[in-house]
């Protein structure tokens, strides 16, 4: 009687598992399908070069620095969580979707392009502040010395 309880949860088990995986596997097509393991790489890659040119002296750290970023942000380490992610906010029909989308060759392109179209929002963002910031300094000063009146 024991052995055939074990044999159910098992079975329950494994059943669970395998439920659990289809789920998952729309939101990691989703994530094949996004280059996210390259992007990931590749913007990991640039973090650290950032981080070396910011800093010369970090240079010969570069290989130790490089393997604690592929161990804390690397694909491998991130899946798991962005599986879940995908999963608790998109619905499997959802995610299927979003597949299909990306198989198109209009979905295909948003994805070749959306580094560059998040670089070149991120630099007109820089541009406007940059523009305007003196207006913001006035802001802050204005009020600055109202919280002192009060």
């Amino acid at each position: 009687m024991k052995h055939l309880a074990a044999t159910i949860l098992i079975l329950l088990a494994s059943c669970s598992a395998y439920a659990s995986e289809g789920e998952r596997s729309e939101a990691a097509i989703l994530l094949e399908l996004t280059g996210t393991e390259q992007m990931l790489n590749q913007t990991m890659g640039n973090m650290l070069e950032l981080q070396i040119q910011q800093n010369p002296a970090l240079a010969p750290f570069k290989e130790v620095m490089l393997e604690f970023f592929e161990k804390y942000m690397g694909y491998e380490s991130l899946k798991p969580e962005l599986l879940r992610l995908y999963n608790e906010n998109f619905t499997e029909q959802e995610l299927k979707e979003l597949n299909d989308f990306y198989r198109t060759d209009t979905g295909k392109k948003s994805i070749e392009l959306m580094p560059y179209l998040v670089q070149q929002g991120s630099m007109i963002g820089v541009q406007r502040f940059q523009a305007n910031q003196d207006e913001l300094r006035r802001m802050i000063e204005l009020e600055a010395a109202r919280l002192g009146a009060e």
